[in-house]
């Protein structure tokens, strides 16, 4: 039977906020980003999977970087999907969320003129002036965040405002980053594509400031490998295990 994430079984939210799960894409290197964007690296498969995640939460969040990159739309894009949303009791597309510290969002963007789903923009408080009235003149709700715990502070708005029991992270590496180093991530879809990219810069999945350590590692618990024999790719799930990782006989 080919792998269908309409039907996964999804956790409860945790007590105080929502479920969170992280969706990516990467080649063996270790690119999720190939000339400036995502789109190339997956196959149908992979896109197929993408949209059926997307049946099962109330919001689809992205970093400012992927947003100025790709765009962002919430929609699962197929009507069988939406009418599925639909049956239990869910709006047809989920709410697209962006977190930008910067404010800079192309406007030509389908986020901003498409009415078929809703969406917010979560602004940080180290924005230029006038930023946030800027943005408004788009027609897309602004929400203020501060700099610092910009993702629990989306986080609190979803639940307490929006309703939201479960949250989707599509990247960018930024915004994962943020949402693992602070244990706010619950699960992690990763699709393993077949391909070497190469070259320079490096892409990763999830980046924070500062060096890589052994000690500063994260943990993750396998959940899921499926292997799919048409692309060659696998189709990782893995829990966080919210700790850091065991280096050398003890955990750091």
């Amino acid at each position: 039977m080919p792998l269908d994430y309409a039907k996964l079984e999804l956790p409860e939210p945790p007590p105080g906020r929502p479920y969170v799960a992280i969706n990516m894409v990467m080649t063996v290197d270790g690119r999720t980003a190939v000339e400036g964007t995502e789109r190339g690296i997956g196959s149908a498969v992979d896109q197929r999977l993408m949209r059926e995640l997307r049946v099962h939460f109330d919001v689809v969040m992205n970093g400012g970087g992927t947003f100025r990159a790709s765009g962002t739309s919430a929609r699962p894009g197929r009507p069988e999907l939406e009418a599925l949303r639909v049956s239990r009791g869910m709006p047809a597309a989920p709410i697209a969320a962006v977190l930008t510290g910067s404010g800079e969002l192309p406007r030509e963007r389908r986020f901003f003129s498409d009415r078929s789903f809703e969406a917010v923009i979560y602004l940080a408080d180290s924005a230029p002036p006038g930023t946030r009235e800027r943005l408004a003149e788009a027609g897309r709700p602004v929400v203020p965040v501060p700099a610092e715990g910009a993702v629990k502070a989306a986080l609190a708005h979803m639940r307490d405002e929006l309703g939201a029991r479960r949250v989707l992270v599509e990247g960018g590496a930024r915004l994962n980053g943020e949402f693992l180093r602070a244990g706010l991530a619950d699960e992690f879809f990763l699709t393993l594509a077949p391909r070497i990219a190469g070259g320079e810069p490096a892409h990763p999945a999830v980046a924070w400031e500062g060096e890589a350590t052994l000690a500063g590692m994260r943990g993750l618990e396998l959940i899921a490998a499926e292997p799919c024999a048409e692309t060659g790719e696998v189709f990782l799930r893995y829990r966080a295990a919210g700790d850091r990782v065991r280096v050398g006989g003890r955990v750091s």
